[in-house]
């Protein structure tokens, strides 16, 4: 990259701390809520990329997964980054759903996003770090126009852009 050039990074990132706010608002809801109210429903959250729900038919888990997906909506956390797992019988009748959020743009994502940047009528160049994709030009301008069309575009998973320089 020479000197002149300007670049971004995309990315895709869950804001953990976000996550974590949410799931407390979404357990305090589910203590206040009368519908709730001796029922077996719960939301743990302890790892950092898992949340367990736990309710006592398929409806009620229904129930606590929208209280969870709006305060995640709420905070900023994008729904896309969610994994469900399958729903599982727990003890004393109950079901449980595993949910894993995930973080950082997967190789197949990076190649179809750089594909598609490729197939813009502007002058930059992709280059997959990692897990982000760096996109570099001479002129902001481009640069500013893949921001657009990417951002226009419907992704698999939420795409962030950071370190624009």
């Amino acid at each position: 990259m020479a000197a002149t050039d300007s670049s971004f990074d995309i990315v895709s990132e869950v804001d953990w701390m976000e996550v974590a706010n949410a799931v407390q608002q979404a357990q305090k809801e589910l203590i206040g809520r009368f519908d709730f109210k001796g029922t077996a429903c719960e939301i743990r959250h302890d790892k950092k990329e898992e949340i367990v729900l736990a309710a006592d038919n398929e409806t009620k888990l229904k129930a606590v997964r929208d209280v969870l997906d709006s305060k995640l909506v709420r905070r900023g956390v994008s729904l896309k980054s969610i994994e469900e797992g399958t729903l599982e019988p727990a003890a004393k009748g109950t079901v449980r759903q595993t949910l894993t959020l995930t973080s950082g743009l997967e190789s197949e994502l990076a190649k179809d996003v750089a594909k598609f940047i490729r197939g813009l009528p502007v002058k930059v160049q992709t280059t997959i770090q990692g897990d982000q994709l760096r996109v570099s030009g001479k002129k902001k301008d481009d640069l500013q126009a893949v921001m657009a069309a990417v951002r226009a575009k419907e992704w698999p998973r939420a795409l962030q852009f950071t370190n624009y320089r």
